[in-house]
């Protein structure tokens, strides 16, 4: 799904897009001694993060759902900075059942506001995303993914410039 998103948002959007895998920065349960807020990490796996977060003006965050919530990783990941997060826009692309992971999507969306964060209600939403795979394992989306897609990364650069005079006041 995340690759899907990234080379439709490569070729259809404003941004410079990069794939971001969580898995990359091998992020513990949190295990910094002092709050986010305060920026004072101390260790590497930390620092890496707070660059990947830092360096962007907005994000997609691409999520299954289970047992109707977001990842664990992710939550983990969100609370890892505080600082780098905010003053940015993000969406989400949702997979799961027949729910389409709406409802994961609704726990972030309602989550990264303490983080300062806006949340554009557009996002692409795959129902029954294991019905959607090629042969070799990857999914096509269809013409309600694109469009879907397509409105969500028009809104997200409005916001993402916007917000831009926050983060440079």
């Amino acid at each position: 799904m995340a690759q899907w998103f990234h080379a439709f948002a490569s070729e259809h959007g404003p941004f410079e897009n990069y794939l971001v895998d969580l898995a990359d920065f091998e992020l513990p349960v949190y295990d910094e001694p002092n709050h986010p807020s305060m920026q004072k990490y101390e260790h590497e796996h930390t620092k890496a993060w707070s660059r990947s977060v830092a360096a962007a003006d907005a994000y997609v965050f691409v999520i299954p759902e289970y047992n109707h919530t977001a990842p664990p990783s992710l939550i983990n990941a969100l609370n890892y900075v505080y600082a780098e997060w905010n003053d940015k826009p993000c969406a989400v692309v949702s997979y799961g059942g027949a729910a389409g992971g709406v409802r994961a999507a609704q726990t972030v969306r309602q989550m990264v506001t303490t983080l300062k964060m806006m949340p554009i209600p557009e996002g692409v939403m795959v129902q029954m995303a294991w019905d959607l795979l090629d042969e070799q394992g990857r999914f096509k989306a269809g013409p309600e993914h694109e469009h879907s897609a397509r409105t969500m990364l028009k809104e997200l650069e409005r916001w993402a410039k916007a917000l831009r005079t926050m983060r440079t006041a």
